[in-house]
């Protein structure tokens, strides 16, 4: 049952992307816009409120079990941001970027990753040149229609409803590895 499952997420997928996703190491994450709903929620004191979603935060958790890094690029700061990035264990997290592909060749240097190895996934403009100088790059539901004509995908849910695990699903399916994940869970 979980074969059907895990295969039906690449359907669609042609051969050349699903290689391409058996070579990524490291999976990189906007927030706003894809880990949160993009909403920006200010309380009277000033202070940020942000939503994650509990389903992306185990998809990022299954990345890491199967040896995948993580990353965060934001163009916000937010010690949400940061409490949420620890508690996942994200590998890396730059905030305060809006110059997305200067911070990830910052990340590939510091790592000793390449963009071959790299998925990234973002929702708008500022997003762009990274969702292009990766070997996977996509988007998410909702996301700005311009950046989705240029990714290699697009997620079925929306941003800060799960938007985030699917992207993990399907860098864990592409490799093969999916479904001993689920099985875990049998």
């Amino acid at each position: 049952m979980t074969a059907v499952f895990t295969e039906t997420l690449t359907q669609g997928l042609s051969e050349a992307l699903v290689n391409r996703l058996k070579q990524v190491k490291l999976a990189v994450f906007d927030v706003d816009g894809v880990l949160t709903d993009g909403k920006l929620n200010f309380l009277a004191d000033g202070s940020e409120v942000k939503n994650f979603n509990t389903l992306d935060g185990l998809g990022i958790k299954l990345l890491a079990q199967s040896g995948i890094k993580t990353a965060i690029i934001t163009g916000r700061r937010s010690p949400q941001v940061e409490r949420r990035a620890e508690a996942l264990g994200i590998d890396h997290l730059y905030q305060g970027r809006e110059d997305k592909l200067i911070a990830l060749q910052e990340l590939w240097r510091d790592t000793g990753l390449k963009a071959d190895e790299t998925a990234y996934i973002g929702d708008d403009l500022p997003d762009l040149a990274a969702i292009r100088a990766v070997a996977f790059g996509a988007t998410v539901n909702g996301g700005h229609q311009f950046v989705a004509t240029h990714a290699d995908w697009r997620t079925s849910r929306t941003a800060g409803n799960g938007a985030g695990r699917e992207f993990c699903e399907i860098i864990l399916a592409g490799q093969g590895k999916l479904e001993a994940l689920y099985n875990e869970y049998l």
